[in-house]
């Protein structure tokens, strides 16, 4: 086994080296290996012992060794020793104990030193898993700087500190367009342990990687004086986050804003020119929503649902628009910033409910009977009474299932209760309430 163990601890030290693996950890890998390969050259030789290996620490030697029990009455010869003969070998050996007999190792041939290989890179394998893992589990939260490595299908790998992390395509943000050995800001999300594919998961839509770069970014974020509170991301598009000052000298908003914009201009550009609303946290829900719909400027906050969390905000109706956003984005981010389900009117909106309630808008609005033809007609002649942008026959059908078949069905309807029918979002629901209040001559 000279030549088999010189090649074994040539390999240890380079393996560990590489690795970056305690050497103890592969020197154990080892001998198990040696054991199992031994295993299975005695067993072709009809011994089922119990096998045991050892390797020099200094020399490389290996020492196999079959473990076995000394009893009075020998009853499984490849596993027990009596106890006359063990003491011929160790006059000191006592029923009970275990003696290692050492093995003749020169016949292990190549098939139980492949084996062995075989299961010294498994064990290697588990042991730099294992190494990565608790290098990494600590480290989740934390933005790092990754070397980009190569490009798969779903995935671009990264390197992090020698270890190879995946940042998935879901996980990069649309304008993200890499080099190979470029270096990036990723935030890292998860560690797993039995993974095959690199264990080290990263984001660059994940909202922490945003509450790193201002902390890096803004001093009184990183000592402490300003508080992010939370933060939402509609990653590569648009971000919301709310900021408190434990120093009242100090404004939260400018501070993060920096001089003409430097401090948060210098987090847009890392993060691919996506929108950041920085948003100033108050203990007051009301205040908290109004500022969370930056830049909306809101008339009037009414918390008329407090338990329910659902909240009415009124706004100018030119500010209708803005306070809603794009595709809804303002308000849906602001939601979720301030963790309250947000409905927003318009305040000529507000006072055609107000004339409705009052009876002003028609002279008995409950009594007035829409013509017969258009109670009895069907959900897609919704269509023909109101021509609205956005409203197609699929729409009207699950207008008219949800229980608003026509324009007088529709007359009281509020924009949270047509926003509950698949397909509709909130600037088609206003536009079609305007469509039927101007149906019936308002």
């Amino acid at each position: 086994m000279a030549n088999v163990a010189t090649t074994f601890f040539d390999s240890v030290k380079m393996i560990a080296a590489e690795k970056g693996i305690p050497e103890e950890d592969v020197f154990a890998a080892v001998e198990e290996a040696l054991a199992k390969a031994a295993d299975k050259y005695f067993n072709a030789q009809d011994f089922y012992g119990n096998f045991q290996a050892q390797m020099d620490r200094e020399t490389g030697e290996f020492h196999v060794y079959a473990l076995k029990q000394v009893v009075a009455e020998v009853e499984e010869e490849d596993l027990e020793i009596s106890l006359a003969e063990a003491q011929t070998l160790n006059p000191d050996a006592a029923e009970g104990d275990t003696l290692w007999l050492p093995q003749d190792t020169s016949q292990l041939g190549r098939i139980a030193a492949q084996a062995a290989k075989q299961v010294l890179v498994q064990k290697v394998r588990e042991a730099e898993r294992e190494r990565i893992f608790t290098e990494f589990a600590d480290r989740i939260g934390e933005v790092v700087v990754a070397e980009v490595k190569r490009f798969e299908k779903s995935a671009i790998i990264l390197e992090i500190d020698r270890v190879e992390s995946m940042l998935r395509r879901s996980e990069a943000l649309r304008g993200d367009r890499f080099d190979k050995g470029q270096r990036i800001k990723v935030v890292i999300v998860s560690v797993d342990r039995s993974a095959k594919d690199p264990q080290v998961q990263v984001s660059r839509t994940d909202p922490r990687l945003l509450i790193k770069l201002f902390e890096n970014e803004v001093p009184e974020i990183h000592d402490g004086t300003v508080v992010i509170r939370n933060c939402v991301r509609e990653a590569g598009d648009r971000a919301k986050v709310a900021v408190h000052s434990l120093d009242p000298d100090v404004d939260p908003v400018g501070a993060c804003v920096g001089l003409k914009g430097s401090r948060v201009q210098a987090i847009i550009r890392e993060l691919k020119n996506e929108k950041i609303d920085i948003v100033r946290y108050s203990d007051d829900p009301a205040q908290f929503i109004a500022n969370a719909l930056n830049p909306a400027k809101a008339i009037r906050v009414n918390l008329g649902d407090p338990e329910g969390r659902r909240v009415e905000v009124v706004v100018d109706d030119e500010q209708l628009s803005v306070a809603i956003g794009k595709r809804g984005q303002n308000v849906r981010l602001a939601a979720k910033l301030t963790g309250w389900n947000i409905d927003v009117r318009s305040e000529a909106d507000k006072r055609r409910e107000a004339e409705v309630a009052m009876g002003l808008a028609l002279p008995v609005p409950e009594a007035v009977d829409a013509p017969d033809e258009e109670a009895a007609a069907p959900a897609s002649t919704l269509l023909d009474t109101l021509q609205v942008e956005g409203l197609d026959a699929m729409l009207a059908d699950r207008l008219a299932a949800a229980g608003y078949p026509d324009a007088k069905s529709l007359y009281t309807v509020t924009a949270e209760q047509l926003m509950q029918v698949e397909g509709m979002d909130q600037d088609l629901a206003f536009r079609l309430i305007d469509a039927v209040q101007a149906h019936f001559g308002e």
